[in-house]
């Protein structure tokens, strides 16, 4: 059960709840809100301010109980830096570090006066949107798998964001909708992306696209067998999950929000469950890493939610090519060259370069819904990583104005992309002296010539590629799924259905 979400107006003075959440700037500048408490309790936080206790600076919290002439049972400052250098990252750390000390707190339910903040470039009913999507984020925990989970004793459950202006309520709820649906959305992506890989297998990912449709009427799912997809010639696709004894599916999800006769928008999304790399093995060290290949998968999942959640006018196609790539006698050698759905022949030189196989024939495949635009989002190049590191998704497209409207999307939800170029330079690395075209394009620029492989296959459609191989998961001690780039796609999804028009 996951936080509920409500906004109204009110005098922070007179609010009655367990814990009111107002800012605090550098030098002792008081927020709108806290000015407001500070008058009422005869400058009891301008004193606290004076004696040391709270700097102000980024996500500094203080817990005051009882704070005198405040109906409210206990007031949470929290640090907000310099007010001319409030942005969007530090405003998105203002909240995250709330709700972590909300929850920690057991203060249980709040009204919080964050999206009074005066962000840089950004209005009020984006404060909203991104305090709502920023809690969820901050409050997420993955504990299926522990025998006894370290949960707080009274998790916050219920946020109220308070405005100053009654006329400003009817503005923000579709922020407030949206936010809260982005953050299930992204809820979703990270469970399945967290999930072990001996339990999400490609039938996993089957039975939980059917679990989606069953709690949500706006979505259908359906998905492919083996049979059906060597009677498609999906030989690409079928061609990474040889060596493993796990059968693969093509997963089909449709999520019907605006007039039936209204083109979709398509998302393809990378579902390889487990990749060891086949014949050409990785290196053992962070292997276990390699669950979180199928994170293009679960973004899918996660953005279906968020229309639907969201209730988006909107029509979207989800497809996941699911398989596990794993050695064995059976599976796909170096060499080797497959044919693919749309007849191109393919001499495969690396099976670690498996995703933009799978995809291939999942483009392929999609071209049949006649989609506006398609979209495949992928964990597809460590090349990625090393060009923009673990803050921007690489982006590439065929059209101009597709690219434009996701960099968009992105700048908006907090969750930005990079454009990389496509041309025929790049293309020419794909070359083969036995197929129509190799899987690799040698040691230089990996994630423009994945991207130009994936060009191939696009056909007429206006296509983008998504590559979050950077972003979609987090190592080291915090290591987990991030759950992007849903946010990035369920705002896209958002302005092509003009939601808050």
């Amino acid at each position: 059960m996951g936080v509920e979400y409500s906004i109204k107006s009110g005098d922070p003075v007179r609010q009655r709840a367990a814990c009111i959440v107002v800012g605090v700037f550098e030098r002792r500048r008081l927020s709108t809100a806290a000015a407001a408490l500070d008058k009422a309790g005869n400058g009891f936080i301008s004193k606290l301010l004076r004696r040391g206790d709270l700097e102000g600076k980024v996500g500094q919290t203080l817990m005051l109980p009882d704070a005198p002439s405040v109906r409210a049972e206990r007031v949470l400052l929290v640090g907000c830096g310099r007010e001319r250098d409030l942005d969007e990252r530090a405003f998105r750390k203002i909240v995250t570090k709330a709700a972590a000390a909300l929850d920690q707190a057991g203060a249980g339910e709040a009204a919080a006066y964050l999206p009074e903040l005066p962000v840089r470039g950004r209005d009020l009913p984006w404060r909203v949107y991104a305090a709502t999507e920023t809690t969820d984020n901050a409050l997420y925990r993955f504990t299926q798998f522990k025998s006894n989970p370290d949960t707080p004793r009274r998790p916050l459950r219920q946020m109220t964001w308070m405005v100053s202006r009654r006329r400003d309520l009817h503005g923000c709820e579709p922020a407030l909708e949206l936010g809260r649906a982005t953050g299930a959305g992204a809820a979703l992506a990270r469970d399945l992306a967290n999930t072990p890989p001996n339990v999400c297998t490609p039938d996993h990912l089957a039975e939980e696209a059917e679990r989606l449709a069953e709690r949500h009427p706006a979505i259908t799912a359906r998905s492919l067998d083996r049979r059906e997809m060597e009677e498609l010639g999906m030989h690409a696709l079928l061609a990474v999950s040889r060596g493993t004894e796990q059968p693969p599916r093509l997963i089909v999800m449709e999520y019907r929000g605006a007039d039936s006769k209204e083109p979709p928008a398509a998302l393809v999304g990378k579902g390889v469950t487990f990749d060891s790399g086949g014949i050409s093995l990785k290196p053992a060290a962070s292997m276990d890493e390699m669950k979180y290949d199928m994170c293009g998968a679960a973004s899918v999942f996660g953005a279906l939610l968020a229309c639907s959640e969201a209730r988006l006018p909107v029509n979207v196609i989800g497809v996941v090519p699911a398989v596990e790539n794993m050695p064995g006698g059976r599976a796909t050698r170096p060499g080797d060259i497959v044919t693919t759905m749309a007849g191109k022949k393919v001499e495969i030189l690396n099976t670690d370069a498996e995703g933009r196989m799978i995809l291939a024939d999942a483009l392929t495949y999609t071209e049949r819904f006649n989609p506006a635009v398609v979209i495949d989002i992928a964990t597809l190049t460590g090349a990625c990583i090393v060009a923009l590191g673990h803050h921007r998704h690489g982006l590439m497209g065929n059209q101009p104005s597709l690219v434009r409207d996701l960099l968009q999307a992105g700048r908006q939800a907090c969750d930005p992309a990079w454009e990389l170029p496509l041309g025929d330079e790049y293309d020419e690395q794909l070359k083969s002296p036995f197929a129509d075209f190799a899987n690799i394009g040698g040691g230089s620029a990996g994630t423009i010539t994945a991207g130009c492989f994936l060009q191939r296959f696009a056909g007429k459609m206006r296509w983008a590629h998504l590559d979050i191989a950077g972003t979609a998961w987090k190592s080291g001690e915090q290591k987990g799924a991030t759950g992007r780039p849903v946010p990035l796609l369920t705002r896209f999804l958002a302005n092509r259905a003009k939601w808050d028009k």
